[in-house]
């Protein structure tokens, strides 16, 4: 056994089996044009490595400092930021939101039609900071999800009131105060669905802070951590790190869809989304998952308790059911056998229903396909980079699972 296996736990030549499958399955075929992934447990780092190209047009290989949009991996990060108020007694988890944004005691519940015959009802229960963390508040997307178009009539309101996060302009306040004008699409706490409730969470860290958003991630979490670039956009100085985004068209070839050159993600956004708004790179978020799988300390620097953490990736779905029990809506970024959901994160509840390996880990991913776990149990984190939208085309997590978790040998 060589001494990174030792320190690790992992199989080195088994591990390798993960370039050889990206290699074979994506990189080779054109299925992607280049991605990254990074394996530690027992805080070291087991496996590194960069594949294929992050801009294909311009000929540049993936480096390993390079830059992707990371999209919805900005939601576990903004809400440990929001749990770090938790923390410092700013609110309780089953406390009404109204208390922060009064405007959200006007609320009302859609019942059916819509328009002008559109029947509402009261909601049963204010929506709480626990709603919001966990997706069962209520909230949609209101039909703005990449490749969604307006799938409800509650949808209809919120394109009418032009509730949106990225590439709006709204101040914090002013998005909140839309989407209290806009019916909930189900009663608080009744159901799960993949909504704006974590650009909600970033909107309440700034509300109840006083701080700007970024600055306040920037602060409390990116400077602690080290993770010297992520943020809202890209610097002029490190857009020659920044990948090219793909898009998989009908004839399953590969589409540029963001230039990296003219992306939007180079310039500072109006409104920062804490859904989805980050850029970073694979060594940063790595960081952030190490803060995670340390019980919230990473080098000194402690972001959050360990209880916290703890409690952060508990089920908080109804009755303690899985997704599939109660989700709402067709888009994801997980499966739903066998998976419940907490406080910013999905988690894996039973290895026999997902079918996959790593019970008790959490995770979640982006819409450029980019994956993250954390296992507590076998005390491993990893991080899978690439940049091919829509994130459901490939089953990235499940095989890099299969392969990774069949490597540890202690």
């Amino acid at each position: 056994m060589d001494a990174q296996s030792q320190w690790t736990g992992l199989d080195a030549t088994r591990l390798e089996r993960i370039g050889e499958h990206l290699e074979r399955n994506y990189i080779g075929p054109g299925k992607i044009t280049g991605c990254q992934v990074s394996v530690a447990r027992h805080g070291h780092i087991a496996y590194l490595k960069s594949f294929g190209q992050m801009d294909r047009e311009r000929n540049k290989p993936t480096r390993d400092d390079t830059i992707y949009r990371i999209y919805s991996m900005t939601k576990p990060i903004t809400s440990v930021a929001l749990m770090t108020l938790y923390e410092q007694g700013y609110f309780q988890l089953n406390d009404p939101v109204s208390r922060y944004v009064p405007s959200w005691k006007a609320h009302r519940v859609w019942v059916s039609g819509e328009g002008d015959d559109m029947v509402t009802e009261a909601p049963g229960r204010p929506i709480t900071f626990r709603d919001v963390l966990s997706h069962t508040a209520g909230l949609t997307y209101g039909g703005g999800l990449p490749g969604v178009g307006i799938q409800h009539p509650i949808d209809k309101i919120y394109r009418a009131l032009k509730v949106r996060s990225v590439g709006g302009a709204d101040t914090m306040q002013e998005f909140m105060d839309k989407l209290g004008q806009v019916p909930l699409r189900y009663q608080p706490g009744q159901a799960w669905m993949y909504s704006l409730a974590t650009d909600v969470c970033g909107a309440l860290v700034e509300i109840i802070s006083g701080k700007p958003f970024a600055q306040y991630l920037q602060d409390v979490i990116f400077d602690p951590l080290d993770m010297k670039d992520t943020g809202f956009f890209v610097a002029p100085d490190k857009k020659d790190r920044f990948a090219a985004n793909y898009e998989r068209g009908p004839d399953k070839r590969l589409k540029l869809m963001d230039d990296p050159d003219t992306s939007e993600f180079t310039k500072e956004p109006g409104f920062k989304s804490g859904g989805g708004g980050l850029t970073g790179t694979t060594g940063d978020y790595l960081r952030f998952c190490e803060m995670l799988r340390r019980g919230g300390e990473l080098d000194g620097h402690r972001v959050l308790g360990p209880r916290t953490i703890d409690m952060m990736h508990m089920n908080h779905l109804p009755g303690g059911k899985d997704l599939t029990q109660v989700a709402i809506g067709g888009f994801s970024e997980t499966a739903n056998e066998g998976v419940g959901f907490g406080l910013g994160f999905a988690s894996t509840m039973s290895e026999v229903a997902t079918g996959s390996l790593g019970s008790g880990d959490y995770y979640w991913g982006g819409a450029a396909s980019t994956i993250f776990w954390v296992d507590p149990k076998e005390d491993l984190s990893m991080v899978f980079m690439t940049q091919l939208m829509p994130s459901g085309t490939f089953n990235f997590r499940g095989q890099l699972k299969s392969i990774i978790y069949s490597s540890i040998i202690d």
